[in-house]
C-alpha cells in the first residue's frame, strides 16, 4: 500500500513522473503553484502525448492564499468553416472522429497557460521567466523520454485508426512498427515550438509567426481551421460553480465543461446517504448510491450542458437544493435504475499543485481521445485535439455544431475549501468517469475518513464512457469481494469485473493543504506519476 506523501514547503502530483519533477524544481527555486503547474502542463505534454498536448485544451481552478478561486476556462471553439452543411457537403452525418475534419476546433491549451501566468506575475508576485517554466518540457522533447506502457499500449491499440493520419506514423511508427515501452521517444519539432514561445511568447501560438506555421499545416492536412480562427481565440476567467456540502465549499468549472455534473453527483450522493444511513465507504450500499446518484447527475448533464452563451438557463440553477433533492429522492437503496442513456469519452491528465505560501492550483488538459485527431503537424510537431467530435450535426440538438462554439468537455478539475480550513485540489482523468472518481475521492476522504493515498488507491468503478469505447456498462476493479459483485448483479447493475488496477479507471490525484501547513498529496498507482514534495 502507497503512503501519503507529507511535506511542508510545497508539493506537486502528476500522472508521470517527470511532469511531478518538473513543477517540484520550481517550487524549490521559489516558485509558486501556478508556475510550478505550467512547467508540469508543458512537461506533461511532452512525456504523455497520447494524453494531451499544445493542439488541446486545458481548465484551471486556483486557489490563493486568500482562499480567493480563480477559474480558467482554455477551450478552443469551433472553426468559422465548421457547420452541419459544411460536413454534409462532404458526405458525413456526423463529425468524423479521427482525421483532418476532426480537427475543427482550437486548441486553447497554450492560451490557459498564458492566462495563468499572467496570473502568476499580477496576484501572486510571480518572478520565473517562460523560459525557466518551458525548460524541463523543451530538455524532455529534444532529448528523449522513455516510452510508457500506456503510450505503447495505445499506439498498438489504436494503430488500425491513426497510422495513415499526417505525421502519426513519422511519430509514433518509426521504419513501419510502433514504439516499444522503454525506447527514447524524441520530439525534435515540439522542442523547437517550445523554444519559440519561449522567446517569443506564448501568444505566438495564435497571433504570430507559430500561428502562421500551425495554420498552414493544418489547412494542406484539410482541417477547417484558419489563421483568423486562431487569431481570435482568447481563454476566458470564468466564475466557478460552487456547491456547499455539510460546510465545505465544493469547486467546479462551469459548462462547456461537465463539472455541473460532479456537483450534482457529490450533492446527490451527500443527500442520499444521510437519508439511506450510508456511514462507510466501499460497501455495496456506498457503490450502489454513488452509482444511482451518478445516473441522476448524468440525465441533467445530457440535456442542458453545452457552450453556456447557448444554454437556456444558467448552470447554478440546477444546483439547487430542489433539484439535488429531487433526483437524490429517486435512489433506491435495493433496485437499479435502467441504464445506459450517457454518452461522451475522453483521454485526460489531472495535475495539481501547493506552495509553501498557500496557494493552490487543480488542472486538466486534454486532447480529447487518445492522439486526439490523430494530425500531427509537420513545421510544429503538435499533435491537434478532437474535441469537436462531441458537437451533433442535428440543428435541433442542444450541442449543435456551429462556427465560433465551444464545444461540450468530459474534463473537469475539482477544488475544495474544507470547513475546518484545508484546501483539497483532487481530479482524473478518465472521460465519464472523471465525475465519479472525484466523487469517490472526495466522499472517502472528507466523508468517510480513508487516508488521502487510500481514497485514490481503492478500487474503483465506472458507469459509461472513457478512452473512446462505446462501453456503457458498470466496470468495476476486481478488487472489492465477491459478495459485493454478487449483491450489485442482485440489484441490477450490469457489472463487468475487470483488472485490479485498469488503466481504464483513469489516473487520480489529490493534496490536502492543513490549517498548520503540512500538504498531503497522493498519486495513482494505475500511473506512471509521483506525488512529490520537499
Amino acid at each position: 500500500m502507497l503512503k501519503t506523501t507529507q511535506a511542508y514547503r510545497g508539493a506537486v502530483v502528476a500522472p508521470h513522473h517527470l511532469a511531478s519533477q518538473a513543477g517540484l524544481r520550481v517550487l524549490q527555486e521559489g516558485g509558486n503553484a501556478v508556475e510550478a503547474m505550467i512547467a508540469s502542463a508543458a512537461t506533461i505534454a511532452v512525456v504523455y502525448p497520447h494524453m494531451n498536448g499544445l493542439g488541446g485544451d486545458n481548465f484551471w481552478l486556483i486557489s490563493n492564499k486568500h482562499k480567493a478561486v480563480t477559474a480558467i476556462d482554455a477551450c478552443g471553439g469551433a472553426a468559422a468553416a465548421a457547420d452541419p452543411a459544411f460536413y454534409r457537403s462532404q458526405g458525413y452525418d456526423a463529425i468524423p472522429s479521427r482525421g483532418p475534419l476532426a480537427a475543427l476546433t482550437v486548441g486553447g491549451a497554450v492560451s490557459g497557460w498564458a492566462s495563468a501566468h499572467q496570473y502568476s506575475q499580477q496576484q501572486l508576485n510571480g518572478k520565473l521567466p517562460l523560459s525557466r517554466l518551458l525548460e524541463d518540457a523543451t530538455y524532455h522533447a529534444a532529448n528523449g523520454v522513455a516510452v510508457t506502457d500506456t503510450l505503447a499500449n495505445n499506439v498498438v491499440g489504436k494503430r488500425d485508426q491513426l497510422d495513415m493520419q499526417p505525421g502519426f506514423a513519422e511519430r509514433y511508427l518509426p521504419g513501419g512498427q510502433p514504439i516499444k515501452t522503454g525506447d527514447r521517444l524524441l520530439q525534435s519539432k515540439v522542442a523547437a515550438t517550445l523554444e519559440q514561445l519561449a522567446k517569443h511568447g506564448l501568444d505566438d501560438f495564435y497571433r504570430g509567426e507559430l500561428a502562421r506555421a500551425i495554420a498552414d499545416d493544418l489547412g494542406k492536412a484539410g482541417s477547417p481551421l484558419t489563421r483568423d480562427d486562431l487569431a481570435r481565440h482568447q481563454a476566458l476567467n470564468v466564475d466557478p460553480l460552487e456547491l456547499n456540502i455539510d460546510g465545505h465549499r465544493v469547486f467546479n468549472l462551469p459548462p462547456p465543461t461537465q463539472g455541473l455534473a460532479s456537483l450534482l453527483l457529490l450533492g446527490m450522493y451527500d443527500r442520499a446517504r444521510k437519508r439511506l444511513g450510508i456511514t462507510e465507504a466501499d460497501t455495496v450500499d456506498y457503490i450502489h448510491t454513488l452509482v444511482e446518484a451518478t445516473k441522476g447527475a448524468f440525465r441533467i448533464r445530457d440535456s442542458v450542458v453545452t457552450d453556456p452563451d447557448y444554454m437556456a438557463k444558467p448552470a447554478t440553477e440546477y444546483l439547487t437544493d430542489a433539484v439535488i433533492h429531487t433526483a437524490a429522492d429517486r435512489i433506491n437503496l435495493s433496485q437499479a435504475d435502467p441504464w445506459p442513456d450517457a454518452t461522451g469519452a475522453g483521454d485526460t491528465v489531472w495535475l495539481g499543485a501547493v506552495d509553501r505560501d498557500g496557494n493552490a492550483v487543480s488542472f486538466i488538459q486534454s486532447v480529447f481521445w487518445e492522439f486526439g485527431s490523430g494530425v500531427v503537424l509537420d513545421q510544429s510537431g503538435i499533435t491537434w485535439q478532437n474535441r469537436g467530435t462531441s458537437f451533433s450535426l442535428d440543428e435541433q440538438h442542444h450541442n449543435c455544431l456551429k462556427p465560433y462554439r465551444r464545444p461540450f468537455h468530459t474534463i473537469q478539475p475539482a477544488l475544495a475549501h474544507l470547513s475546518d480550513g484545508r484546501v483539497m485540489p483532487y481530479g482524473t482523468m478518465g472521460g465519464e468517469g472523471q465525475p465519479q472518481t472525484q466523487a469517490m475521492l472526495f466522499s472517502r476522504y472528507v466523508m468517510h475518513a480513508q487516508s488521502l493515498q487510500q481514497s485514490v488507491t481503492g478500487p474503483r468503478w465506472l458507469l459509461g464512457k472513457t478512452w473512446g469505447s462505446d462501453v456503457t456498462n458498470l466496470r468495476i476493479e476486481n478488487r472489492f469481494p465477491t459478495a459485493v459483485f454478487d449483491e450489485l448483479v442482485r440489484r441490477g447493475h450490469d457489472l463487468e469485473p475487470i483488472g485490479d488496477f485498469d488503466e481504464v479507471m483513469g489516473h487520480a490525484g489529490a493534496l490536502v493543504l492543513h490549517t498548520d501547513g503540512r500538504i498531503e498529496a497522493a498519486a495513482d498507482p494505475r500511473s506512471d506519476g509521483a506525488a512529490v514534495g520537499y
